[in-house]
């Protein structure tokens, strides 16, 4: 019987659904984030995959590009927040939008700052691609 004959072979987890759940993008096991008591809002990045032992922070300052990633973000969620609110109550005070827009940036500032460094991890930056290797075992066992 070959491996590819077993139906309950697992498939190598897909790129979106790695970035989507943070997951180290060179193996697509290990956690980006650590886990806490406040679950999806875990801000503490692990300096190094725990499952293969890739270091997240590729070289000193790495991660200030994801504020550039970040600003994207935020100017495509306050653009799109901005046309709903007037769609939707066609006021033209600024107090309205100022509200709205301010509040809901402090909302999502958790997500911002967690998925641009996802997106610069796993689409922005150049020669870092899946390992299939190194999913294969955990470092420990290597």
């Amino acid at each position: 019987m070959s491996v590819n004959d077993n139906p309950l072979q697992l498939k190598p987890i897909t790129e979106l659904n790695a970035a989507l759940h943070a997951n180290c993008p060179k193996c697509r096991k290990g956690d980006m984030f650590q886990k806490t008591s406040m679950g999806f809002l875990s801000q503490k990045m692990y300096t190094k995959c725990p499952y293969c032992n890739f270091q997240f922070e590729i070289e000193p300052g790495y991660f200030y590009v994801a504020m550039f990633v970040s600003y994207g973000m935020v100017v495509a969620e306050m653009v799109t927040l901005a046309i709903a609110t007037y769609l939707l109550t066609s006021s033209e005070s600024p107090w309205l939008y100022l509200g709205v827009l301010l509040g809901v940036a402090l909302l999502l500032s958790p997500f911002n700052y967690r998925y641009s460094r996802v997106i610069l991890l796993f689409w922005l930056t150049p020669n870092l691609h899946y390992d299939p290797n190194k999913a294969d075992k955990p470092f420990s066992e290597k």
